[in-house]
C-alpha cells in the first residue's frame, strides 16, 4: 500500500482527490492538510511514501515545502492548477520527482503516484515542452526579490526600506529585472515574471 498525504487549501479539491484516489486498491490517503506549514508535522506524524503538494497555500508555498522535504524518504509530487514552466523548473529544483497539473485524468495521477513511489520522475509532457522553450529564468534572487516587493505597492525608497537595500540598489536590480522581462514598467515585469513562474 502507498501512503499519501495530501495538501491543498482548497477543500472542495483537496476532498474530490483523495475520493478518487481511495478508489485505487494499493493507495491510501493518510492525511489531508489545508496549509503549507502543517506539512512537515503532518509527514513526521503519518509518515506517507508520497507528497503531493498544491503551489499555492496559506502559512508556506508547496514549492519551499518541497525543499524542506528534499532528501526525505517521502517523494513529492507537485499537483498544481499553476502549470507555468518557471514553476515546474523550481519544482525539480527542489527535489520533487513529479509535477502534475490537476487538470489530469484520475488515473493519469494514480499512475504519476505509483512511479513516482518506484523512483522515478513524473512531468506532464507539454508543460515539460514549454519549459524547454522558455529556458531559464534570466532573473537572480535579488531581482525576484525587488519584484516581489514591488508588487506590495510603494515607492522606490518604500521597496528598499522592506529589503534593507539602499534606494539606489533597489532602483538598479528594479531597472534589470524590468529589462530582463522585456517589460514597459515595474507592474508588467511582475505580471510577465508571475505568468512564466518565475516569481
Amino acid at each position: 500500500m502507498i501512503r499519501i498525504l495530501l495538501a491543498d487549501d482548497q477543500h472542495l479539491v483537496r476532498q474530490a482527490i483523495a475520493a478518487l484516489l481511495s478508489f485505487e486498491p494499493d493507495l491510501e490517503v493518510v492525511a489531508e492538510v489545508d496549509r503549507g506549514d502543517l506539512v512537515l508535522d503532518a509527514v513526521a506524524a503519518t509518515r506517507p511514501d508520497v507528497v503531493l503538494l498544491d503551489i499555492d497555500m496559506p502559512g508556506r508555498d508547496g514549492l519551499s515545502v518541497a525543499a524542506e522535504l528534499n532528501g526525505h524518504p517521502a517523494r513529492v509530487v507537485i499537483l498544481t492548477t499553476f502549470s507555468r514552466p518557471g514553476y515546474l523548473r523550481r519544482a525539480l529544483a527542489a527535489g520533487a520527482a513529479g509535477f502534475v497539473a490537476k487538470n489530469a485524468r484520475a488515473e493519469d495521477l494514480a499512475a504519476a503516484v505509483r512511479r513516482v513511489h518506484g523512483g522515478a520522475t513524473v512531468v506532464d509532457p507539454h508543460l515539460a515542452a514549454a519549459s524547454r522553450a522558455l529556458g531559464d529564468s534570466p532573473l537572480t534572487d535579488r531581482e525576484c526579490d525587488v519584484l516581489r516587493a514591488a508588487a506590495e505597492g510603494g515607492t522606490i525608497a518604500d521597496i528598499a526600506r522592506r529589503l534593507f537595500l539602499s534606494v539606489g540598489t533597489a532602483r538598479n536590480y528594479l531597472s534589470s529585472a524590468i529589462g530582463k522581462t522585456g517589460a514597459r514598467n515595474r507592474a508588467e515585469a511582475g505580471r510577465i515574471a508571475e505568468d512564466r513562474g518565475w516569481l
